[in-house]
Order: C-alpha cells, then sequence, then structure tokens
C-alpha cells in the first residue's frame, strides 16, 4: 500500500440563518471557505463529508452557489469529494430525493450511497457510505435492505473507510442530550476507519478492529457546541495502513460567550439589574453572548415580569445577545400544602380545590382563580381515566362562560 492523506469533515450545516440573521448565515459559509483553503493547502488524496453539508434539505440559490464554487475549487485540484447525507439534508422523500443527486450528477461531488455498490475506490482505498434514515426505527428497517443491495464489501489489502451520519449506540459516543440512531451491530465488521457525523463533538474511540471517528461541527449550531473546537480532522496512513491523526482548528468561527447565570431567590427587577450588568461586563465585538438565566423565583414572582427586552439590549459591542430563560416559579409554600391535606375534616375534592385556588390566587383575582381552582378538580377524574372527550367538554365550557363575561 503506498501512502496517502484524506480529510474527514461533518456537520457543515450551510445555509443555517441562526437567530435570522444574515451574518449567521455568512459565518457558517466562512467556515467551510477555511476548511477548503486548509484542504487546499494540505494536499490529500480525497475529502470525505459524513453528512449535513446543508441544513436544510432544500438550500437557498445563495447557499448552493457559496457551496457550488467551493466544490469546483476541491475538484480542479483534483481531490474528489465523497460524501453521504444527514439528517439536515437528507432526501425528505422519495419523489424528491437529496440535494446531494444534482451536485453529484454534476461531477462535483461523489454522493456514496448512489454510486454502484455504495463505494468508491482508487489503489489504496475501499470506501462504502450509507444515506442517513432520520430515525433509529426507520435506520433499523431500512439499512439492513439497503445493505442487501450493496453489501459492504472491505478488502484485506486495502484501506477501508466506512461513512455515516448518526449517533451510534455506544458509551462515549453518543452525548447524554442526543438520541443514538443506530446500534454497532448494524456497523459492519472490517472497516479501518468509521468517518461519522452528526455528533458536534470531536471524538476518537476504537472500534470494531479499526477507529471511530466523529471531525465535529465547523461552526456553533446549538447550545451544546459552544465549547467544542470547530473543525476537522487531516488523515495521513503509511504504508503498513496506520493512521495518524491530525486536528485541523478553524479561526473563522465566531466567538460565543456563554454566561450560566442562577438568580434563586431573587425578584424578577434584581435578575434583569445583574443580568444587564454581567452582559456589559462580557460585552466583546461581534460575539454571540448566550446568558441563561436560571434559579427559582420567589413565591410571588412571574417569569414574565423579566426585563428580557432590556438585557437582550444590553450589549454595545456584540453580535447578538440571546438570553435563555430556565427559571422555576415557586411552588405554594409545603406549610399551607400540608395544611389543607393533613386535615380530616375535609373529603379529598374540598382539599383539591383548596390547593389548587392556594396556587392561582397568587396570580389572578380571586373570582378567577376560585373558577380556574374548580375546573382543576372536575378534570383531575376524567384525566385519571382518560376520559378525553369529557376534559375537552369541561375545558370548551370554562373557555366560553370567561369569554362571554369578559367582553
Amino acid at each position: 500500500m503506498k501512502p496517502f492523506s484524506f480529510v474527514h469533515v461533518a456537520d457543515l450545516h450551510l445555509g443555517y440563518m441562526q437567530y435570522n440573521l444574515d451574518a449567521r448565515l455568512k459565518d457558517f459559509t466562512r467556515a467551510f471557505d477555511e476548511v477548503v483553503e486548509k484542504t487546499l493547502e494540505l494536499k490529500p488524496d480525497f475529502m470525505i463529508i459524513a453528512g449535513d453539508i446543508f441544513h436544510h434539505a432544500r438550500p437557498s440559490n445563495f447557499t448552493l452557489e457559496k457551496a457550488i464554487k467551493n466544490f469546483r475549487k476541491l475538484k480542479e485540484a483534483e481531490i474528489p469529494v465523497l460524501a453521504v447525507d444527514g439528517s439536515h439534508d437528507a432526501a425528505p422523500n422519495i419523489i424528491t430525493g437529496t440535494i446531494l443527486n444534482p451536485l453529484h450528477s454534476a461531477g462535483l461531488i461523489h454522493y456514496l450511497p448512489r454510486l454502484e455498490g455504495a463505494c468508491w475506490e482508487n489503489e489504496n482505498c475501499y470506501i462504502y457510505g450509507i444515506p442517513n434514515f432520520r430515525t433509529k426505527k426507520r435506520t433499523e428497517e431500512a439499512l439492513p435492505e439497503f445493505y442487501k443491495k450493496n453489501k459492504p464489501s472491505p478488502k484485506p489489502s486495502k484501506f477501508n473507510i466506512f461513512v455515516f451520519h448518526m449517533a451510534v449506540d455506544l458509551p462515549g459516543a453518543t452525548p447524554p442530550y442526543m438520541e443514538a440512531e443506530i446500534s454497532p451491530e448494524l456497523i459492519p465488521e472490517g472497516f479501518n476507519y468509521y468517518a461519522g457525523g452528526h455528533v458536534h463533538t470531536p471524538i476518537k474511540l476504537p472500534f470494531k478492529n479499526g477507529i471511530l471517528v466523529y471531525s465535529g461541527c465547523t461552526e456553533t449550531v446549538s447550545l451544546q457546541d459552544i465549547k467544542n473546537e470547530k473543525g476537522f480532522y487531516y488523515i495521513e496512513v503509511n504504508e503498513k495502513g496506520t493512521p495518524k491523526l491530525q486536528r485541523i482548528k478553524l479561526e473563522s468561527p465566531r466567538k460565543f460567550i456563554l454566561l450560566d447565570m442562577d438568580f434563586s431567590g431573587s425578584t424578577p427587577q434584581k435578575i434583569t439589574e445583574e443580568a444587564i450588568k454581567r452582559i456589559k461586563e462580557a460585552d466583546e465585538e461581534e460575539a454571540v453572548i448566550i446568558p441563561v438565566i436560571k434559579g427559582v423565583l420567589p413565591s410571588e414572582a412571574s417569569r414574565t415580569d423579566v426585563d428580557l427586552a432590556k438585557i437582550r439590549s444590553a450589549a454595545e459591542k456584540a453580535l447578538v445577545v440571546r438570553p435563555i430563560l430556565r427559571l422555576t416559579e415557586s411552588e405554594v409554600p409545603e406549610e399551607i400544602v400540608r395544611s389543607i391535606f393533613e386535615s380530616e375534616l375535609k373529603d379529598l375534592k374540598t382539599k383539591s380545590f383548596e390547593y389548587f385556588n392556594q396556587i392561582f390566587v397568587e396570580r389572578y383575582p380571586p373570582e378567577k382563580a376560585e373558577k380556574m381552582a374548580r375546573l382543576a378538580v372536575e378534570i383531575l377524574e376524567p384525566l385519571v381515566r382518560k376520559d378525553e372527550e369529557k376534559v375537552k367538554k369541561s375545558l370548551e365550557s370554562f373557555v366560553s362562560e370567561n369569554r362571554n363575561s369578559n367582553p
């Protein structure tokens, strides 16, 4: 085997106008520009894109044009692009198919699942790729059929790569906030390198006598991505078939500043003031500031009393401030609950009514709180019996009565 090299990248999410900002749309394109520039400098034998090239199954003309220009640069440099679709750019239906099909037909990429045997080969490599089936259930149903039509056939004399876009049900491979979509048993043996997409954290794990690698994302797609290093892998394989992985860090991704703040016991006014102060202290040119506002409010306070408009406009230099409100409103004090439910003189419905009334009276006028408490008691029994029709009638009657009494 001759020494060779390749690039493994995934989760570009081109076309994502995050926060409805044109600047964020351009950020994702800029990150791919940098990926291509660095790839051209590295001069690998080929590039693998393990899904989610685009954020939407039907990208805009602007996004498509930018992607085509970059794919043309790679083609002119004689660097083949081997790709599979991801959960975002997978075919929305059988009739329209995936956007990767026309890119394949134009000769800009090799869409692996569409190739004969779902594979691409040269003198050193056998590369096999599967489509994305969106859900675990669909994967379990459809992937075995795909294997029957396109049998995976890794070559013992070559370096074998399996390309996919799914989270594997394996310790260390799937983040806690993500549901695994494929079991290890559904991934064939005999491959040296398993090139994954979908997991936005860079990961390297021993797997089936080879190595399982997630390259991570190239820009911040969600809150969980903020601390992840954005980039891709450059892999050099020696004459013995041993891969050496080099992490290529991207410099272009926009800076995100996460402010994790616990305001338990503080009033909404105090929360607003303190959040604004923290944002002003963290303010940085063209950054995205994410204040996570959490805690338990005092019993008389409401989440809606926090002035999010003032918090959003607190920064002068940042591109945008996007607060995330995770405040919990206090429950009825324990001593009141105990006094209601420990009484032996009242039946359960009366106790329940007093309990609900105590909750609602803190938010609404006494008359309205009493009506809502009676409704809550009325629908308890049918809810337990799963009598949806009776619950629906009670709710409709309540809404109609209140509409008529409030012109």
